[in-house]
């Protein structure tokens, strides 16, 4: 729900889940509480995916893969948009902790020949959340495999090395 309807009440959403919304706030003191609890929740699954996928030992394609894969299920499990809550100083620092780990990949992906150096700048890492994010949400009879291809295969043929 709140993936369509971003201010959507309370009420609502224990509608929506079939609970009474004093259900809800027993275990939420606040629609923020509700939304941090959320975030928190989509942001331990991306390092979770992060880690799964051995960014750093892995061999690059295999790597490259598995991420897109773990976060294609994220981004399905959890679709909520986390720049409301990048206000928060600890979200932010995670956030940006992810960030720079899939930086470092993609540079990585540059270094061993998966990815064109020709490319402006952070291309790669600007490019790759998109097509994951259209993937998740335009290809929904693909499974996180298969929309994985998809975007590895788009990625790759557009910005490959050969």
């Amino acid at each position: 729900m709140l993936a369509a309807d971003p201010g959507a009440s309370i009420a609502s959403i224990a509608a929506q889940a079939g609970v009474d919304r004093r259900t809800v706030y027993r275990r939420f003191d606040s629609r923020e509480d509700l939304l941090a609890a959320i975030y928190e929740a989509r942001l331990t699954a991306i390092e979770r995916a992060i880690e799964d996928a051995r960014l750093r030992e892995a061999p690059v394609a295999v790597a490259l893969h598995r991420y897109v894969e773990n976060i294609i299920g994220v981004n399905r499990s959890w679709p909520v948009d986390l720049t409301r809550m990048l206000a928060d100083d600890t979200v932010r620092a995670r956030r940006d902790a992810a960030v720079r780990e899939v930086d470092a990949f993609l540079q990585r992906a540059t270094d061993e020949g998966l990815l064109r150096p020709d490319q402006p700048q952070r291309w790669a890492a600007t490019l790759l959340p998109e097509l994951m994010h259209l993937v998740s949400r335009q290809l929904p009879e693909l499974s996180p495999a298969q929309a994985a291809d998809v975007v590895v295969d788009t990625l790759l043929h557009g910005l490959g090395a050969s």
